[in-house]
């Protein structure tokens, strides 16, 4: 041991960066303007969904990814919102599956239809009401199904059943500030926070306690970001007290100390963590900057390893990040962002060069399938279950999604209990009783509209040949 190692060994020494050509990218979209620390960008092996610019209103675009060049400029939307989306979180258990959330203070989920979008999609699957000021953060459950997190400037934290559309958990008493971010641990039994009361906060929802917390986490006032790695440890970054940007490591079982603190910069951008539990590297993206930073977490000092850095010539307005599934395993592409600049959406590939052709399997460990582990009761019940993983051997193939049907309680249904069972057999009776009646009604409506149209057109026909009669007239 004498003899230290001066360079540290890791297979990621060498990631190697480039941005597609441009016959790849996605041209011609207006990406959203408000001014809001999210990514703006969610994607999956299916889609890429972008926050857009829209008059009146709050919309996103969802492209399937083959969908390259320049979109067209009536190219659909799903805009249900009436105020800016601020943030989009693609359900991790259903690629067609999408939350949003917007400053008309509502959560909604999508189901995107499997080839994507030929209309606008106007109408969610569910609205979730519950948050009384704007809702800038919406964040799935890794392993639950159909469990979403949403956190609203009105500093509460809610946690929703989607399949019936409740709020379950509502922490509106932890926080005394704006909630930054919030990430849910690999498991999803605890999140962690970051407050602009400089706190990291980490919180058992529901037991509805805080487990631990760390007061001035970084000392700038400027925006914190707070996300769980794989082994339990936070990481964070942030502002030092003189605007120099940070990042940090921290055992949540003893927060006095950072594990480690790194100064990085003085560029005022928020820099987005994004985290591979699989390689645990950490890339960071600064809004404003033009580059990708990684770094490898390592449980020997200095922990947090710099890799390297990726640099374009273009600031990046905001980033997507693809889960392992959606990579290319022949390529030895060990993760993908998806850039937005003003007018358009770059993916970049981050590789490491290999000479074989085989599959790396070290490079690619057993990732986190699109099976969940449990069901939204068993979670809301106490149980935990881990990710069910699968491996990408012979690459990922995308199944069959099932699609998100959401059964609202009835509240005036609350009958003793001994007619539970009679009660659950009906019910999807109901539910398509109900249903048949809206189809028809809409049947009806499509009906009167399209006898609308005949009417008008039949209208305008006489009126043409009125008017060429009397241009013949004025001709002869």
């Amino acid at each position: 041991d004498t003899m230290r190692r001066v360079v540290r060994q890791s297979k990621f020494r060498h990631v190697f960066g480039q941005a597609v050509k441009n016959d790849q990218c996605y041209d011609d979209i207006r990406v959203s303007r408000v001014t809001w620390d999210s990514s703006f960008c969610a994607v999956n092996p299916r889609f890429v969904a972008i926050i857009v610019e829209a008059s009146g209103g709050g919309a996103f675009m969802v492209l399937p990814l083959h969908k390259t060049g320049r979109i067209d400029k009536s190219y659909p939307t799903v805009c249900g919102h009436t105020g800016p989306v601020l943030d989009i979180d693609w359900c991790p258990h259903n690629d067609q599956v999408i939350a949003s959330g917007s400053e008309d203070c509502t959560v909604m989920v999508w189901q995107i239809p499997e080839n994507g979008l030929t209309l606008s999609l106007t109408e969610p699957v569910v609205v979730l009401e519950g948050h009384s000021k704007r809702v800038g953060i919406v964040a799935w459950h890794p392993t639950a199904r159909n469990v979403l997190l949403s956190a609203g400037c009105d500093n509460a934290i809610i946690i929703w059943n989607v399949g019936t559309g409740e709020a379950l958990i509502n922490l509106d008493d932890m926080h005394v500030d704006v909630i930054y971010n919030v990430s849910w641990n690999r498991n999803g039994s605890l999140i962690c926070t970051s407050s602009k009361d400089k706190k990291v906060r980490i919180i058992d929802p529901r037991k509805q306690e805080i487990v631990a917390e760390k007061e001035k986490t970084h000392e700038g006032a400027r925006p914190m970001r707070a996300i769980f790695l794989a082994d339990g440890n936070i990481f964070t970054t942030g502002f030092s007290r003189m605007s120099e940007r940070q990042l940090a490591l921290w055992n949540p079982k003893n927060m006095e100390e950072p594990i480690a603190l790194h100064e990085m910069d003085t560029s005022n951008g928020v820099l987005l963590p994004f985290y591979d539990p699989d390689t645990n590297i950490i890339y960071l993206c600064g809004k404003g900057d033009s580059s990708i930073r990684y770094f490898e977490i390592t449980d020997e000092s200095p922990y947090v390893h710099y890799l390297n850095t990726f640099s374009s010539k273009e600031p990046q307005r905001g980033m997507g990040f693809m889960p392992k599934r959606g990579l290319d395993v022949n390529k030895c592409e060990i993760a993908r962002f998806f850039k937005l600049h003003e007018r358009k959406c770059e993916p970049i590939i981050m590789t490491v060069p290999r000479k074989s052709d085989l599959f790396q399997d070290d490079l690619y460990p057993d990732t986190a399938g699109p099976e969940a582990a449990l069901e939204a009761e068993e979670w809301f019940e106490g149980k935990n279950a881990d990710p069910l993983l699968i491996s990408l051997k012979h690459g990922y193939i995308p199944g069959k999604n099932r699609d998100l049907k959401v059964v609202k309680k009835n509240i005036l249904d609350n009958k003793p209990a001994a007619n539970k069972k009679s009660d659950l057999i009906n019910a999807p009776k109901k539910a398509a009783d109900a249903s048949s009646i809206q189809n028809e009604a809409k049947l009806d409506e499509i009906l009167k509209e399209l006898k609308s149209i005949k009417d008008t057109i039949s209208s305008q026909d006489e009126r043409i040949s009125k008017l060429e009669q009397q241009m013949a007239k004025i001709a002869d």
